[in-house]
């Protein structure tokens, strides 16, 4: 628009023979900066949102993927001619199992500043760009995990699942990974094969290989719903059964997988069994910050050093461990093994609960 104003501005002054000035087209200023990117926002092909002083287009479909760390985001330049805040800082360090109020700022351990976008009770800010986003401070932004390169390659996939029902995709594996970019991304090379196979070993567990999308005993439906939530069961009674890699079930853990992921499970469970993306999210999310019978999150327990043990006490423990059902948890560990000799890596210690 500048450039036809400046055309303009000069074809007018040739008509009259008088050429005083030209301005040349680089001193235009920076284009105007669209929305702000909203994790929880949904965004199709042709729109445009700005993030960290920069305008940035989405080629497709797209949610809760943020620009710069997802292909779906074609950086358009700079915008609005102002850089962010490059000031001192003065945040405290970012402490697990620390309630955080939106807006809050912390410092990570990975040296970088990160900003509550929800609150939240202490999640790691790596882990999950709904409830916090990197923030620029004293010159020094974080900078995530890359969101390609997944450790195990589709072949290998392929390997793990042979009898797969085909709504497994492994490209829905792939697309769900951006929104926990810190899954089988932290530590070593053998940590991340590690973690990547005990995720899949649990998956294959509760799903008999990748074979059951939704919960086979039907007469439980009707149990999942939590009715003294304030938030009932909007879907229906008996809509809250187990979906997915790790059979999310349970109107309350629809409800807070949702609220995560910047999706409305409550509202529309059934997006569980008909999204493979969305199902595989689900998964992560469990996974990721939930302790469920544990003390840990299953992501913790691989890349801290606890072991496999934990990870099937925070799924499953209180029926499986402590002796409950040994048969149930040899089945798991069967698995770990076979997936990384697949991955080409060893399965460490501390394998049961």
């Amino acid at each position: 628009m500048l450039r036809q104003r400046i055309m303009a501005a000069l074809a007018a002054l040739a008509v009259t023979g008088v050429l005083a000035v030209v301005l040349p087209t680089s001193s235009a200023s920076a284009e105007s900066c669209a929305a702000a990117w909203s994790s929880s926002a949904v965004y199709t092909g042709g729109m445009t949102a700005s993030y960290n002083g920069h305008n940035w287009y989405a080629q497709w479909w797209t949610q809760n993927e943020r620009p710069g760390t997802a292909a779906v985001w074609t950086d358009k330049g700079t915008c609005g001619g102002t850089t962010p805040p490059t000031g001192n800082c003065d945040h405290p360090n970012w402490a697990a199992g620390t309630w955080y109020v939106a807006g809050s700022i912390v410092k990570y351990t990975d040296g970088g500043y990160y900003i509550a976008v929800h609150e939240n009770p202490g999640y790691d800010p790596v882990i999950s760009h709904w409830y916090w986003d990197p923030y620029t401070c004293g010159g020094t932004t974080p900078t995530d995990p890359p969101t390609s390169g997944f450790v195990v390659s589709q072949a290998q996939f392929n390997q793990m699942f042979p009898n797969r029902n085909p709504f497994y995709t492994y490209s829905g594996l792939t697309a769900a990974l951006s929104a926990y970019p810190g899954f089988a991304k932290t530590g070593s090379d053998t940590v991340r094969k590690q973690e990547a196979a005990a995720f899949l070993a649990n998956v294959n567990h509760e799903t008999g290989g990748l074979v059951h999308i939704v919960e086979q005993n039907t007469a439980n439906y009707p149990h999942y719903c939590d009715a003294s939530q304030p938030y009932g069961c909007p879907a229906g009674q008996a809509a809250y059964y187990g979906r997915g890699p790790i059979q999310l079930s349970w109107n309350f853990n629809y409800k807070a997988a949702g609220d995560a992921l910047g999706i409305n499970l409550l509202g529309n469970p059934n997006l569980v069994q008909n999204d493979a993306a969305v199902a595989w999210k689900t998964a992560l999310w469990y996974w990721n910050t939930q302790n469920g019978p544990g003390t840990m999150t299953a992501h913790n327990a691989m890349v801290n050093g606890h072991g496999f043990g934990q990870t099937i006490r925070s799924i499953n423990g209180s029926l499986e461990c402590d002796g409950r059902n040994p048969a149930q948890v040899q089945s798991r560990i069967n698995a770990y093994q076979s997936f990384t000799q697949i991955l080409g890596t060893t399965p460490g210690g501390n394998l049961s609960c």
